[in-house]
Parts: structure tokens; sequence; C-alpha cells
């Protein structure tokens, strides 16, 4: 089981330049966890896909429906203590920090795409590429 940022499923899903690693992430380990947090953050992705009229509404439910069940019985409540202590303590989001908190809870690797996410946590977070290559 990994824990993945919601960037990697959105690749996964509506696609970009990384969606050929987000899918060799998936059969790499098809075990995906994420903190709650991913739905909204998946569904403001979307609704930006749908301003720019790349979804449709349809499409959108789809997308949603696909990536709730890639997340399946894989989504976690963070403690807003440790959220907060990791907001202290790096140049983080306390968005970002809820991802952080459930890999290191979890004592499991952080699959992302962002930059200040794998600075900030080099111990922890992991780039896509290089975990679907590895």
């Amino acid at each position: 089981m990994i824990v993945v940022d919601t960037n990697v499923l959105a690749y996964l899903l509506i696609g970009g330049p990384q969606t050929a690693f987000a899918r060799r992430a998936l059969l790499k380990d098809p075990e995906w966890s994420a903190p709650l947090l991913w739905r909204s953050e998946f569904r403001s992705v979307m609704s930006l896909y749908m301003r720019k009229g790349v979804l449709d509404f349809k499409g959108a439910l789809r997308l949603a429906g696909e990536a709730e069940e890639v997340m399946k019985n894989r989504e976690y409540c963070v403690d807003t203590s440790e959220v907060m202590r990791l907001v202290g303590v790096t140049p983080l989001s306390a968005y970002d920090c809820e991802f952080l908190a459930l890999a290191l809870r979890l004592r499991l690797p952080l699959v992302t795409t962002d930059a200040q996410l794998l600075r900030a946590s080099p111990d922890i977070a992991v780039s896509l590429q290089e975990f679907s290559q590895s």
C-alpha cells in the first residue's frame, strides 16, 4: 500500500504528461490510500477541466466514480494536531501536510509529483516517476 497525492490520481484518470507513470504505479501497487481531502482536491481538478471545456458533467461524474473505486476502503481521517505540527516544521500547506501526516501514520511512502512535497519530506515522499520505475 502507498499514500498517493491527488495529482497522481488525476494523472491516472484525467490524463497528462505523467499518466504512463501513474498507470505503472497502479500496476506496481494497486492499494492506494489518501486522506479524505483527496475527494475535494479531485473535484477541484475536475471543475477546472469542466470550465475549460475538456470535461462535461457526465464525464466528471464518471471520473469521480472511477476515482472513488480506486480509493475504495483506503480513505482516512487525519489528526488535526499532527497536520498542524507538520505545518509548523515544514513549508507545506495544511493540504499537503494531510497527505504527509497519513504517510507517517501508516508508515508508507507518499507518491507525488509535487516538487515542494518532495523537497520538504525526502525520507517519505517519492516522485511518481521514481516509484513507477523502481
